[in-house]
Parts: C-alpha cells; sequence; structure tokens
C-alpha cells in the first residue's frame, strides 16, 4: 500500500511540473478594450472553454461566444467599435499633447490659449468626449498590461462610446413637492440600475476568477449636480436650488455607495481598484462612486504629478482615498495600434493594478485583501500626501513586488520589513522637469466616463 502511494504521489508531482503556471486575471471595467492592439494581444484573457463565433455557450454561463470577455453596455461580445477610430484627429491628438504639456508646465502660451479656444468649440469638444471614450479602455489596459508578463487581460466594456441619460420628455407642472419627490425617486431608481448592471458584471468575473478589477469610470459629485439639474428642468421647468442641488446630488452618490456593496461582496476574490475621480474636490465631503464603497476588497486611487505633488484634478480624501500613483501624460495603448500621452486618475487606477497583478503573480497565494495590504504598507510616504489619502504615500511597485516574493518563505510582517530594507524610495526625473504652470491647468482633464452623459 505503501508503495502505491508513493508512486501516485510521484505521478502527481510530475503532473504538476507539466502544468501551465496560472496566471493573474485583471477584469479592466471600462469603455471597451482593443484586443488586437500589439501590445495587449499577447496578454488577452482567453476564455479555455468557449470556441470563437460559432453561436454557442460552451461554458453555459449566459454569454455567447465571452471569448475575451463581455459587452455590458450592448449584450453581445463585441468589445470594440472600430468606427470610431477616425474620430483621432490631429487636432484631438494635438489637444491631448496639449494638455500633458500644460500640466506639466511646458506649454507655450500660444498653445494654452489654442486649447483653451478648443474647449470653448463644441462640435470639438464632442469629438474629443466621444474619442475619449473610445479609447479609454484600451488606454487603461495597456497601463494594466505594461511589464506585468504573466497577467491576463480580461475586456469587460460598462461605457457606451455615445450615451446619454434617458429622456424623459415634459411632464407638466407637477407642483413642487410632487416634483421633489419624483425626482428623488427616480434618482434612487437610477443608482440601483447602475449598482445591478455592476454586481452582474463582478458575478461574471467572479466566475472567471479574475484576481483585479479595474475601475476607471465613476460618476463625481459635479456629475450628480447636472443629472440633478436635467431632472428639475424635465420635471419642474426650473433649475434646483443650492440647498435642492446638494442634497439631491449627494442622496443620489450616497445611493450608488450603498448599492455598490453588493457588487464588490459578489467577487470577494476579486481586489477592485477604483479612480478617485477627476473633480478636484474632496471625496470625504462631496462622495464619488463606485471609488467611495469601502471593503477590504476595494483600492480607491488618487493621481500625482511625478512622484513630487498631487494632480491638480485629483480627487483625495483622507478617509476615501487609500493611495496615490502617478497620472499625468501617461503614454499607453490606443485603439489602432497607435499611443497617446493622457492624463488623469483613470491613468493612477491602472498603475496600481498592474502592480496588483504582479503581487499575485509573484505569489499565487495571496488574496485580495493580502494584495492590498501590501500595496499599502509599501508606500513611499509623502508630505504632500498628508491628509490626503489614507496610506499618505505613493505605490512603490518595485517595493510592493519584493515583499510579495519574500512573502513566499516569510511570515508577512517579516516580508514587508525586508522589502522596506531592501528597496528605497523611488526617485522621478519627471520631478525635475515640471514647470510652474504645472498646477493650474486641471480643468483641462477630462472626467472619468460614466454610463450618465448628456
Amino acid at each position: 500500500m505503501k508503495l502505491k502511494l508513493s508512486m501516485v504521489f510521484s505521478v502527481l508531482f510530475l503532473m504538476s511540473l507539466n502544468a501551465p503556471v496560472l496566471a493573474s486575471v485583471v477584469a479592466i471595467i471600462d469603455s471597451g478594450t482593443d484586443m488586437l492592439h500589439k501590445d495587449i494581444y499577447p496578454k488577452a484573457w482567453v476564455n479555455p472553454t468557449e470556441i470563437a463565433n460559432n453561436q454557442r455557450d460552451e461554458d453555459r454561463n449566459g454569454y455567447q461566444d465571452d471569448v475575451n470577455g463581455w459587452n455590458f453596455a450592448e449584450g453581445n461580445n463585441l468589445l470594440i467599435d472600430y468606427k470610431y477610430l477616425p474620430y483621432l484627429t490631429a487636432d484631438v491628438r494635438k489637444f491631448f499633447e496639449v494638455q500633458s504639456k500644460a500640466l506639466l508646465g511646458t506649454a507655450t502660451a500660444e498653445e494654452i490659449a489654442w486649447m483653451r479656444a478648443k474647449i470653448e468649440d463644441a462640435e470639438f469638444v464632442k469629438t474629443l468626449t466621444t474619442y475619449g471614450n473610445f479609447m479609454h479602455g484600451t488606454h487603461v489596459s495597456g497601463i494594466a498590461a505594461k511589464e506585468a508578463d504573466d497577467a491576463k487581460i480580461l475586456g469587460i466594456k460598462l461605457i457606451p462610446t455615445e450615451v446619454a441619460l434617458p429622456g424623459l420628455g415634459n411632464k407638466g407642472d407637477l407642483g413642487n413637492d410632487l416634483g421633489i419627490v419624483l425626482i428623488k425617486a427616480g434618482l434612487g431608481q437610477l443608482a440601483k440600475q447602475q449598482m445591478k448592471l455592476l454586481q452582474e458584471i463582478a458575478v461574471y468575473i467572479d466566475g472567471h476568477k479574475a484576481d483585479i478589477a479595474n475601475g476607471s469610470f465613476g460618476t463625481g459629485y459635479e456629475q450628480a449636480r447636472m443629472i440633478v439639474g436635467v431632472l428639475f428642468k424635465a420635471l419642474l421647468q426650473r433649475e434646483p436650488t443650492e440647498e435642492e442641488g446638494h442634497s439631491l446630488a449627494v442622496h443620489f452618490i450616497n445611493t450608488l455607495v450603498q448599492e455598490g456593496a453588493h457588487m464588490v461582496q459578489a467577487a470577494p476574490n476579486t481586489l477592485f481598484v477604483f479612480a478617485a475621480g477627476n473633480d478636484g474636490t474632496d471625496n470625504d465631503k462631496f462622495p464619488s462612486s463606485p471609488t467611495n464603497i469601502r471593503s477590504s476588497n476595494t483600492l480607491s486611487v488618487a493621481a500625482t504629478l511625478g512622484l513630487g505633488k498631487l494632480a491638480s484634478f485629483s480627487n483625495y480624501g483622507a478617509k476615501m482615498v487609500d493611495v496615490a500613483a502617478p497620472g499625468v501624460a501617461i503614454e499607453s495603448s490606443v485603439p489602432g495600434n497607435q499611443y497617446l500621452k493622457v492624463s488623469g486618475t483613470s491613468q493612477a487606477a491602472p498603475y496600481v493594478s498592474n502592480v496588483a497583478a504582479r503581487i499575485k503573480d509573484a505569489n499565487k497565494l495571496l488574496n485580495a485583501t493580502d494584495i492590498k495590504s501590501i500595496i499599502l504598507k509599501t508606500v513611499d510616504v509623502k508630505d504632500f500626501l498628508k491628509g490626503k489619502v489614507l496610506s499618505e504615500g505613493v505605490v512603490n511597485e518595485k517595493r510592493a513586488v519584493r515583499a510579495a516574493e519574500l512573502s513566499l518563505n516569510l511570515p508577512m510582517h517579516r516580508a514587508l520589513e525586508q522589502a522596506h530594507e531592501e528597496v528605497q524610495d523611488q526617485v522621478s526625473d519627471l520631478d525635475k522637469e515640471i514647470g510652474p504652470m504645472g498646477e493650474s491647468v486641471g480643468d483641462f482633464v477630462l472626467p472619468l466616463p460614466s454610463p450618465f452623459k448628456f
């Protein structure tokens, strides 16, 4: 009997040597990903059960032919619509180039004047925002995949390229009290519908065992105020008062956050990394969703300009935002094998998702809570982030990954200590290049993409 058991164990050991190494899976919940981009194609997640384009659902999860992921915005497996490629006009490309220079303080007065004129051009702004939505998920995916050699990108399309708040029509004079009651009820229903969809997405990525989910999207306080304004005009034919606008916007965001708890609970083994927002406001005072969802498997990320200052556009929050990462002039992939430098907390979040994936690949036994803890406990503490983010620091990718490697053979507390001993704080050449204007042009950064646009 002992001989037979030893033979079985020998066979199992030999099988384990030949078994494929499981790569971390990073779900990009965004506006779609160009899986054919040369930087993303080698790292695209492929459903091992589905057979492409045979109109069957081999894994019986209800999503037919979900080979690389699923388009929840339109209910199909098409993660990108290449008809929007021509929206990358010369002026759109120039806008992103000048935006990067302006944030770094290296733009000329003529370039700043050109950019100011362009944002007053309604047609240009429409083209810019449409292209911004179109390329967003691909740009985020490129950052998440960069140098994460084992990670696989699972595409989730949540944000339609062109979307609008549902039209309500003119309801006539409902009376002020009844109108406000209907508006509040409508906002609550709208919030629940959005989070129901996000819960469905969470169930989907949990089924495909995603280790990390990047969420560079959201609805901030200012966007909520605009939604309230649209509803007031439709139902009461007037603008809300300051008190009405604030109260209902906060109600809407808080409902989104409250309902969002069901989303992260639906994928307990996934670390959700959320962008803090691009409004330059305090998320502790002016809530934002989904980044204000607090759980052991969520991380909220602010953006820094280099490693030396908080980006002027970045949201922050000593309680609601966990950590910061570079988010200015980040070059990454855009559809059609192109590249752009783009700025935002949208870029900072996938930087952290990238680090999280590399942590997971360094030690497969680490769970979502472990990964979050390593990221927060290996930061470079910065004076300019005290009172701005919970960890008071910028992510240190090398120290975090090293801690994960050390945790294979050491208790976690000792792995963290040794990682701090081995890996010094980061130094960025970018900090030396930032000019004096770098803090004054945050209004040129697009808000996070949201399902609610109008």
